[in-house]
């Protein structure tokens, strides 16, 4: 099986990134997107806690979209699905990822309330730091710069933004708001309570086991510790090369599960309200595409020696 052996490339992640984009475009044709609670109950939320510059641009999304829901919410479908499919084509790739930078940074400021990073609730559990900007950040580390560019390895810095994005989310676990078994608990019960019964089982599951270190810890204070150092070391091994980082990035990508699982609610997909996977899925794909982005820094290569040939050695002589 000749796959499991093939090196992950830009285009690779391009053609994933692009299905991520129409599968949003496909989530945002559902019939509650067409009326106002696409307004009211996935946008208006995001401004809650946050201070005025993001709130300002939270609220003036909603008044925007208030003003025309059907027709507003069918252009958003539509910039979502233009982008994955020019994504698909290599020849328009260039156009895609720009649109899923301009689209993605414009969302998360605006739809994403940049991912809540101000409300003092934000962890990565729960989606932080949102998954629009994911969207922005793996499309800049896959820009082809050149027309043969697609089949290299994806960009080395995208070690740097998972380690960035990882140790903030430890730095953001240790924070108030985030660092107590209840502040756990408030998102996995929302996931228990509101989820079809296998996914609820899970998160219950996952509730029992975090009221059970409420009972014998207390806040779980060393617990809160325990889980900021897991985040923090999957994302420094990041920066590392061979075992450390697939190491790294195997349990990074293990915790994203459990995270979208019992704290995304796989991007709560039977709600009929949501836009996207949330930011679980993203975090696997970098991963992925850091795993074959080689270190960040590599060695000068010496030019070779090349020894005297004998008619010089003759005219030397």
């Amino acid at each position: 099986m000749k796959w499991l052996s093939k090196q992950i490339t830009k285009r690779d992640v391009q053609i994933v990134l692009g299905v991520l984009w129409i599968l949003d475009g496909a989530l945002q044709l559902q019939r509650a997107m067409f009326t106002s609670d696409f307004a009211n109950q996935v946008i208006a939320p995001a401004a809650q806690g946050q201070p005025g510059f993001v709130r300002w641009a939270t609220d003036m999304t909603v008044r925007v979209i208030l003003i025309s829901p059907a027709q507003i919410n069918a252009l958003f479908a539509i910039a979502q699905l233009a982008i994955g499919i020019l994504m698909l084509w290599k020849q328009t790739v260039r156009w895609g990822l720009l649109g899923s930078i301009a689209w993605g940074l414009g969302v998360w400021y605006a739809g994403e309330g940049l991912g809540g990073l101000f409300s003092g609730h934000a962890m990565i559990l729960n989606g932080a730091p949102g998954a629009a900007l994911l969207y922005a950040i793996i499309a800049l580390g896959v820009w082809p710069t050149k027309d043969e560019d697609s089949a290299k390895a994806p960009a080395a810095w995208l070690a740097v933004a998972w380690a960035v994005l990882w140790v903030g989310g430890a730095i953001y676990q240790l924070l108030p708001g985030q660092n107590s078994i209840a502040n756990l608990t408030d998102v996995v019960s929302g996931v228990a309570s509101d989820a079809p019964s296998s996914l609820a089982w899970l998160a219950n599951r996952a509730l029992d086991s975090l009221n059970a270190i409420g009972h014998t810890a207390g806040s779980g204070f060393w617990f809160i510790v325990l889980l900021a150092l897991v985040q923090a070391t999957v994302g420094l091994g990041g920066l590392a090369i061979g075992v450390t980082r697939r190491l790294a990035i195997g349990v990074g990508a293990l915790l994203s599960l459990v995270f979208w699982t019992v704290g995304q609610s796989l991007g709560a997909y039977y709600s009929g309200l949501a836009t996207d996977p949330n930011s679980a899925p993203l975090f696997i794909l970098l991963g992925l595409a850091v795993l074959e982005s080689g270190p960040l820094w590599t060695k000068a290569a010496k030019p070779p020696v090349t020894p005297p040939s004998k008619k010089a050695l003759k005219v030397s002589a």
